[in-house]
């Protein structure tokens, strides 16, 4: 009728969602390359969290197994700037602390090992040999790999167990072995599993006592104290451990916790998961800019449907949405594949390191976030500029 005003159709949802997925589709090779963007900085984040998380995971498991209870005692330096030594009588001190269930030492010896007495003293291999309490492997809760571990019946025989990697430095890989020590030969007794709370013990060559007193001159003053005590006390005990060992010079006494050291280094992985993170972040930007051109370009080449479009009756913002629409399909595509891809990539890794696969919830979702506000921000300027057109223009320039 004469004078009614006119009322624009509205495009519900599904309508918008298929305007934007027809346009695309038109375009599939472009469609991919502008989306792969978006897939690599995505895929990039996911897997960085997904490696971080499971790396971390592993470490918190390993805690758990190891325990954070065990505290270590070394000698550390007189006023004079010297390397202190702890008394010979230290252990048995620290095995009468009473919340202290289990403490066993080892000692430096002044010795290297060698496979044969024909090769150099010089070559050392990294090796170190030290005397060892017999319940040195109790206190670390360390595991024979081959052989068996010091007894009463070795511990004062010309008898050696190799820790991990001294077995694999010296080509070691059964018992029964000789190896060179101290001008006379001892056979190897055992071999030692990884023990990552002590691993100067993995690098070492280890003797009991008495047997290092006998044959190696061993002075007896053991230089590591390996002690567990409950969870609980473990810094009421950490507190008296100085003037425990060494009444007259506590000052000359360190103790650490070597669990510290583990999550020291589970916060430098943090560190560098959030530089890679970072590199991610700049991939995703680069993405998003490639998804910005591509919709540029696109409303330059489709001018001649907007104008039409307009000519029927299309409003501004019907144009806006179509545009942001397909944007952020563009978007969200790069993102689903970038997503797929980063938890592959972080599972496989993962399973290849024996690290449980862990990729958390919020990365995905953190990841679709990301993948609307970069579609978001990407399409909004070439839709604007799409809805600014006018139909006449837009017309005469097809």
């Amino acid at each position: 009728m004469p004078g009614e005003r006119l009322t624009p159709a509205r495009l519900a949802p599904i309508d918008v969602l298929r305007t934007g997925v027809a346009a695309l589709r038109t375009r599939p090779a472009r469609v991919v390359l502008s989306a792969l963007g978006i897939a690599i900085g995505i895929a990039t984040m996911i897997a960085v969290l997904g490696v971080s998380s499971s790396s971390r995971e592993q470490l918190l498991r390993q805690l758990d197994r190891l325990g954070t209870n065990l505290l270590t005692v070394t000698p550390g330096q007189t006023v004079f700037g010297e390397e202190a030594a702890l008394p010979a009588e230290a252990l048995g001190m620290v095995r009468r602390i009473g919340p202290v269930r289990t403490a066993s030492a080892t000692g430096s010896v002044d010795t290297t090992i060698r496979r044969t007495d024909r090769i150099p003293e010089a070559v050392t291999g990294g090796i170190a040999v030290q005397a060892a309490t017999a319940d040195l492997l109790a206190t670390l809760e360390g595991r024979v790999v081959r052989g068996a571990w010091l007894n009463a019946a070795t511990e004062g025989r010309p008898a050696v167990v190799l820790g991990a990697k001294a077995a694999e430095r010296l080509g070691i890989t059964r018992t029964g072995v000789q190896v060179w020590m101290g001008e006379r030969w001892f056979t190897v007794v055992g071999v030692l599993g990884p023990m990552p709370l002590a691993p100067e013990i993995e690098r070492s060559a280890l003797v009991g006592f008495p047997a290092a007193q006998k044959y190696l001159g061993f002075d007896g003053h053991p230089t590591t104290i390996y002690e567990r005590s409950a969870e609980e006390a473990v810094e009421a005990v950490r507190a008296v451990l100085p003037r425990t060992v060494n009444p007259q010079n506590p000052e000359e006494v360190t103790v650490s916790r070597p669990s510290d050291a583990l999550e020291a280094r589970m916060a430098a992985a943090s560190a560098f998961t959030g530089l890679l993170l970072g590199l991610g972040a700049v991939a995703l930007l680069v993405g998003g800019v490639g998804v910005a051109n591509t919709m540029v370009i696109s409303v330059l080449e489709r001018r001649g449907e907007i104008g039409l479009r307009r000519s029927l009756g299309a409003t501004r913002g019907q144009v806006r949405l179509q545009f942001l629409a397909e944007s952020l399909l563009l978007s969200a595509l790069g993102g689903v594949v970038g997503a797929a891809l980063g938890g592959l990539a972080a599972a496989g890794y993962s399973l290849s390191r024996g690290w449980p696969p862990v990729v958390p919830a919020w990365a995905f979702a953190g990841a679709v976030g990301a993948t609307l506000v970069v579609g978001t921000l990407a399409g909004l300027y070439p839709a604007m500029r799409a809805a600014r057109l006018s139909p006449t223009v837009a017309l005469a320039a097809t």
